[in-house]
């Protein structure tokens, strides 16, 4: 991080408008994609789908929550980042533990609704993606929000190979395996944000 770091935060009113608005924008499509995905996973059977949906669920209330702390000094911005860490870490949880279920239940997903709906849900974060890029190295807030849309975007990738797995194999261990690798994305970005924003509170509480 940079060295205005170790000064005292003042509130952040030099936001760029620009990022509240894709921040909107963002909030948006993934609240629609939660709504989509819901739906193709319940009638699919799909974990993969079911996962990512949640995940779009959780991304939808991030970006909801970072626009109300956008005008807030780093500290509590930092504080929220740590907050949607622990979100994000809580989702790793529920995946596997989704899973797993699933593997002991058995039955096998329906791939064409997979693979469909993958493909739209990643050119729905593809968009989001691009134009969060700009602020991808920010404070620990900006970057959990990066990192989220980049990590949808590798889960809808990777729903689509799980489709394919699916109807190649006709057995349900590719969609288990790819919420499983999400769940691992999910833990991995979460305790990176979770490390930087205490690493922004160490700094800004730091004498000088």
């Amino acid at each position: 991080m940079s060295s205005h770091c170790c000064h005292t935060p003042e509130p952040q009113a030099h936001v760029p408008a620009a990022y509240r608005r894709v921040l909107w924008i963002a909030l948006i499509v993934n609240a629609l994609m939660f709504a989509v995905e819901v739906g193709a996973g319940i009638a699919s059977g799909s974990v993969a789908l079911l996962a990512d949906a949640i995940d779009f669920f959780a991304d939808a209330a991030n970006y909801g929550v970072s626009i109300a702390v956008l005008a807030f000094g780093l500290v509590w911005r930092s504080r929220v980042a740590m907050l949607k860490a622990t979100t994000m870490l809580a989702f790793a949880v529920f995946v596997i533990g989704r899973a797993a279920w699933s593997a002991v239940a058995g039955g096998v997903p329906e791939p064409a609704t997979m693979g469909a709906v993958g493909a739209l849900a990643l050119a729905a974060n593809l968009s989001v993606a691009a134009m969060l890029y700009a602020w991808r190295n920010g404070d620990a807030d900006m970057r959990s929000v990066w990192l989220c849309t980049r990590n949808d975007a590798i889960g809808n990738v990777a729903v689509m190979v799980a489709a394919l797995g699916v109807f190649g194999s006709g057995t349900a261990w590719p969609d288990l395996a790819v919420a499983a690798i999400m769940a691992g994305l999910s833990a991995s970005a979460g305790w990176s944000v979770l490390r930087q924003a205490r690493r922004e509170i160490s700094a800004a509480a730091s004498p000088g």
